[in-house]
């Protein structure tokens, strides 16, 4: 597989292709306020011909990636493979639904289970659940139910999951696209949540006998924590005012109520939002001491100074971009041009490798 260099700033209406490079140049270092410097070095297509690919999980070597037509694809070095997941109850094909996220725990290796998010249709309602999935040969197969009923609408499914440094399981849910839910603590949408990885309900969660723990959310779909275990989401404002929050268990994120500048009591204001802009922000990463987030509307990757509290848009060439995660020395990255928003080149959508590494400045 050869390399891609480009330098920061490319058009964004450049679509990567295998075996193409940009024109050679010094690999370009982004200087921002503070203590350190950006630079976005080599990118490499690790994988390419996704499908509305939707998260990015790795095990030891080996990519998982999730595709919301109810795929999961797995990349080992040079060997791609794609297995359908067999459902046991048929994905919903309305806006920003199907087969969402994906996490797998540390004995996966030796049980072959996952966790899924995934939604679905009953009696003329949506619905998604979060339920554990066995890898065969030839597909995967829904086990067990973890929780369900979790409210879905024509938009705003959430869909992210993650294993926490705690170990448990953290769910972000949409409003259904009916926002008053997000307010209602006895709703699991426009939520937050976290559960044992049997699917119980941890005891300090801090609602009595409850999943939830954060809410008044629109539609958070990145989640990630800091090295002092920090958490930390990105959340899709009202047409602007898109969020990165602090996520505090127990408060209340002010959705539909509040958002962007506004204030109420009892209401936790975003780190850092939007303004009248728009990021569509998804999948989030921590990677020396930033967070990088995928930026949808902006077609590229944003960087998010925690400390400094800015963002700024470092990659902006590789079309919508639905995940990311973090290694020693770069970032993955999914695109998501194929999802019916974007305008797909050939041989998209595609797994790719950025390197990223960080200066001090004096």
């Amino acid at each position: 597989m050869s390399f891609l260099l480009f330098t920061v700033g490319c058009s964004e209406d450049e679509h990567l292709q295998p075996n193409s490079e940009s024109p050679t140049s010094e690999n370009e270092t982004v200087t921002e306020k503070g203590v350190e410097s950006v630079t976005v070095g080599e990118r490499k297509i690790i994988a390419q011909n996704l499908q509305e690919p939707w998260e990015i999980a790795k095990v030891n070597n080996t990519f998982y990636v999730s595709e919301r037509n109810g795929s999961i694809v797995t990349i080992d070095g040079e060997n791609q493979s794609r297995k359908p997941v067999k459902f046991d109850k048929n994905l919903a094909n309305q806006p920003e639904a199907g087969l969402l996220g994906i996490a797998f725990p540390d004995d996966f290796t030796e049980t072959e289970t996952a966790f899924a998010y995934y939604s679905y249709q009953e009696d003329n309602e949506y619905y998604q659940r979060v339920v554990t999935i066995e890898q065969g040969n030839e597909h995967w197969v829904e086990q067990s139910i973890l929780i369900d009923h979790i409210p879905g609408g024509q938009f705003h499914q959430g869909g992210r999951i993650e294993i926490g440094p705690d170990e448990n399981l953290y769910i972000t849910t949409g409003d259904a696209t009916n926002p008053e839910l997000a307010q209602d603590v006895d709703s699991l949408a426009g939520k937050i949540l976290r559960m044992n990885p049997n699917g119980s309900i941890p005891e300090d969660n801090p609602f009595n006998n409850s999943y939830v723990y954060s809410y008044g959310h629109r539609n958070p779909q990145g989640l990630a924590w800091d090295s002092d275990d920090r958490l930390f989401a990105t959340e899709h404002g009202s047409d602007a005012h898109d969020e990165i929050n602090r996520i505090i268990k127990g408060s209340n994120y002010g959705w539909p109520v509040v958002e962007g500048d506004e204030s109420e009591n009892d209401m936790e204001g975003p780190i850092i939002h939007s303004g009248t802009e728009t990021w569509a922000p998804s999948g989030m990463t921590y990677f020396n001491n930033n967070f990088y987030f995928a930026s949808l509307r902006g077609e590229g990757v944003r960087k998010f100074d925690p400390f400094e509290e800015t963002q700024h848009l470092i990659v902006s060439d590789v079309g919508r971009v639905r995940d990311l995660l973090a290694v020693d020395d770069g970032i993955y990255v999914i695109t998501n041009n194929t999802d019916g928003r974007g305008i797909p080149s050939e041989n998209e959508d595609v797994l790719l490798f950025i390197s990223i590494s960080q200066n001090q400045l004096h």
